[in-house]
């Protein structure tokens, strides 16, 4: 037990253990959860970064805290596999890390629990202490519903949610060691910018995606990537028996993306059962695989009922489907849904006579790779006038590379949406 706790806690013995990890933006925001008492929780898919963010957070903390103060502990290691189905368990562990370090239990004690849903009624151990004790709970989590029907009963109204999402553009950018903070700095790197957008759009953001300069590599970590999410969470916690058949399913989606879901003609095509398929994509959901957006209606049990359509949580599953190319007006409708599900309170489209592509608060959008030539211009901004006939919200339209204003509709280039999204969100902020 003793050289698990400390190979996980690097920070006892190295106060420099993680300077060298890569920042996210939303460090600030979970730093300002630090305070409060409530459990904080970052929930995300594998590998999409939980760890090294509380790793983050833990170097922000070794600022102002004692080392020996803050416990980490990651859950799927191998030693504590044979006790998933004990949560007292975690009381042992907890006690080990007692024994070796002897904190300063009348300070507070920062106990990061990494992948906590291995472990089965965690939330009975995270709650005996969190009620009569000086510890402030960090978790993570690798499914949506690890704070719904777990956490209803036991913990409601004690937990900060924060869901972490693999590198946006500006980070790639940052990653790739590109200016872009003024516009002179994003005047100056057009090229360079231009050049990164290209891979983004192709590859996403996956760390250790973006990490390496081998596209056969790149390919191989992501297929790795989706089915950890398929066989070690979704398969053994939704007791699936057909695990090819679910894993099948997933590629075959991923070769539909920024469509809408049919689930009777795709059952047709691929001998699954309607009611399978969309059990198997609400699981694809729930564990961040993928994401469906429904049709705006002023009505929600008409929204509810209305034909969903398919996004990827990250542009680079799109190399997974079974087609040969990739489409590059879906790698950027992709990544324009993938910009607003961090900042929309909700995504929908519209399909009335014509469709609009993503409903965003109170504007609307449509994505176009080239408005260059008059068919498209006239198909994409026709729609707006007959949803919006009165005026009632922003119209923009986001393409590859194109810029201006055509009647009264804002073009942006991809990067100009992402950074004018950045700007309006720190105004808002300030």
């Amino acid at each position: 037990m003793e050289s698990v706790l400390l190979e996980d806690n690097p920070h006892w013995n190295n106060s420099n253990a993680y300077k060298h990890f890569v920042n996210r933006e939303i460090l600030p925001q979970a730093l300002s959860f630090l305070g409060a008492k409530q459990i904080v929780a970052l929930i995300g898919a594998r590998r999409v970064g939980k760890s090294t963010l509380a790793k983050l957070m833990i170097n922000e903390l070794l600022k102002t805290s004692d080392a020996k103060n803050i416990f980490f502990i990651n859950l799927e290691k191998p030693e504590f596999i044979p006790y998933k189905n004990d949560a007292s368990y975690l009381g042992t562990i907890y006690e080990s890390y007692l024994k070796l370090t002897n904190p300063d239990l009348s300070k507070k004690v920062y106990f990061i629990i990494d992948e906590i849903q291995i472990f089965k009624n965690w939330e009975v151990f995270i709650k005996s202490k969190y009620e009569n004790s000086n510890i402030k709970f960090i978790i993570t989590g690798s499914n949506s519903s690890l704070l719904s029907s777990e956490f209803a009963s036991m913990l409601t109204g004690r937990v900060l949610k924060l869901q972490v999402h693999s590198f946006s553009f500006m980070e790639f950018l940052i990653y790739k060691k590109i200016a872009f903070s003024t516009r002179l700095e994003q005047i100056t790197n057009k090229i360079q910018i231009s050049r990164a957008k290209d891979e983004y759009l192709k590859w996403g953001g996956y760390y250790d995606v973006i990490s390496s300069n081998d596209d056969m590599l790149k390919k191989d970590t992501l297929k790795n990537i989706a089915e950890d999410i398929i066989f070690k969470d979704i398969v053994p916690r939704y007791s699936i028996k057909n695990s090819s058949q679910i894993r099948d399913l997933f590629y075959y989606v991923v070769s539909n993306g920024t469509t809408s879901i049919n689930y009777t003609t795709l059952a047709k095509k691929i001998d699954i059962d309607a009611k399978t398929i969309k059990e198997y994509i609400n699981y694809f959901e729930d564990n961040f695989l993928l994401n469906t957006i429904s049709a705006y209606h002023t009505k929600l049990s008409q929204q509810i009922k209305s034909a969903k359509k398919l996004y990827l949580s990250d542009n680079g599953f799109l190399n997974l489907g079974i087609n040969r190319s990739q489409n590059n007006g879906t790698m950027l409708e992709n990544a324009v849904f993938v910009v607003l599900n961090t900042i929309c309170n909700e995504v929908t489209y519209i399909k009335e006579n014509y469709e609009i592509d993503f409903r965003c608060d109170t504007t609307l959008y449509q994505v176009s790779y080239k408005m260059e030539d008059e068919k498209t211009r006239t198909r994409e901004l026709r729609a707006f006038g007959t949803f919006d006939s009165d005026g009632g919200y922003k119209h923009k339209v986001v393409t590859y590379d194109e810029r201006g204003v055509f009647e009264s509709v804002e073009m942006l280039s991809f990067e100009d949406f992402v950074f004018a999204l950045a700007r309006n969100s720190q105004n808002h902020r300030q």
